[in-house]
């Protein structure tokens, strides 16, 4: 009998998340990507592994059970991926800031996430470099960090050792479809046949699902991060500004900035965090950069004399109601979807593998997939819209 034959589009960590749950399930799984494994926004993020800046609902959920699965997929044979399980801080450098703090803080122990307060001397012996300017501060010791590009070479290299196949500079043209189901898909490099199709393809699935004829909401949300020379011991957490859950939660299209620490295994220190949506435009800009680099010297003030090694930026997918796209397409039989995580993919990847497996498969579920579903009200993109790229939503391919 032959097995499954499932075709993920994108090798980002999404993509190789999904490849290596399906390709250990016993699926005969190809990957496809128009560019290298890993080289898009993945290799452009930060590596959280995060459930402190998640209020009760759906998201942490999936946080939760990804957190749980991390260090399983890991001990497979994860050492690129400089698994750091360091835990975080949340803190308040204001009166509002410190009250909301403490609601958000105590939602989330309700919910079952670690969040312990911490004293002025805890917290200083936590960060002895972070500034004595707070209010309050929360210790999260489940946030973790991994290497983005590494966790996503783990992952897809688990795939391709159960047998997937991996084709590099192979771009999406369209869907050809019969009776409602798509059948396969028209590459640069020729047709591609499957019993079903995973778009994993995050801050350019909106342009892919249009091509497919089966159109998401998913935008790029442009982000930015500066990055130190490799310093003696300075943070020894990911420490941020409570005011990020604000960010990230955030609708607006206009820039919104707020101070995220964390030192990395090599010794070079990450300052972020930016959001904003300019389409696809990859231009750093020095004024947002500058806003970065002061917002987190307001937490960190020794790190004025620190050298600036390079900023980077990448694009995150973006959906209206700030929750991923996770099963089937109700428009299209034969197409998934495994996208909008914006800048928590990496942390969720896993959890999303393992539910769009679920699904797949016809398994049941390690939880409820229904907020994922791809046609609720803020997901899905109507006929004759314009791409995030300006073209207008094309249909699917009748052979």
């Amino acid at each position: 009998m032959r097995a499954t034959r499932i075709v993920v589009l994108g090798a980002g960590i999404i993509g190789a998340a999904c490849a290596r749950e399906l390709a250990l399930a016993g699926c005969e799984v190809i990957v496809v990507d128009r560019g290298g494994p890993a080289a898009a926004t993945t290799a452009h993020g930060e590596g959280n592994v995060l459930v402190s800046d998640k209020g009760p609902g759906p998201e942490l959920e999936l946080a939760r059970l990804s957190r749980r699965l991390w260090p399983e997929v890991l001990a497979e044979g994860g050492r690129p991926a400089e698994w750091e399980p360091k835990g975080g801080i949340v803190v308040a450098t204001t009166e509002a800031g410190a009250e909301d703090l403490r609601g958000f803080a105590a939602s989330q122990r309700e919910a079952g996430v670690r969040a312990e307060p911490l004293s002025a001397a805890e917290l200083a012996a936590a960060e002895p470099h972070l500034t004595r300017d707070v209010t309050a501060a929360f210790a999260y010791p489940e946030d973790a960090q991994v290497q983005p590009s590494g966790a996503a070479s783990v992952l897809l290299g688990a795939a391709l050792r159960a047998g997937a196949i991996l084709r590099t500079g192979c771009e999406v043209l369209g869907a050809v479809s019969r009776g409602g189901r798509v059948t396969g898909v028209r590459t640069t490099l020729g047709l591609i046949e499957g019993d079903a199709f995973v778009d994993a393809a995050g801050p350019w699935s909106g342009e892919l699902s249009a091509r497919l004829g089966a159109p998401v909401d998913v935008r790029p949300r442009r982000g930015e991060v500066l990055v130190t020379a490799p310093m003696p011991p300075t943070v020894f957490h990911k420490v941020y500004d409570a005011d990020y859950v604000g960010a990230v939660g955030s609708g607006s299209g206009d820039l919104q900035t707020s101070a995220v620490v964390e030192s990395t295994r090599a010794g070079t220190i990450l300052l972020g965090s930016s959001r904003r949506r300019v389409g696809f435009d990859d231009r750093l800009h020095p004024g947002v950069l500058s806003r970065i680099a002061a917002k987190a010297l307001r937490l960190f003030p020794c790190l004025s004399g620190a050298a600036v090694m390079r900023a980077y930026g990448g694009f995150r997918p973006y959906v209206p109601d700030h929750l991923p796209l996770i099963g089937p397409d109700p428009r299209l039989s034969g197409l998934w979807h495994a996208t909008g995580h914006e800048g928590a993919g990496i942390g969720l990847s896993v959890g999303t593998a393992r539910l769009l497996a679920d699904g797949l498969l016809s398994r049941e579920p390690e939880m409820d997939i229904t907020p994922f579903r791809v046609d609720r009200p803020l997901a899905l993109v109507e006929p004759g819209a314009k791409t995030p790229a300006g073209r207008a939503v094309p249909g699917g391919e009748q052979p």
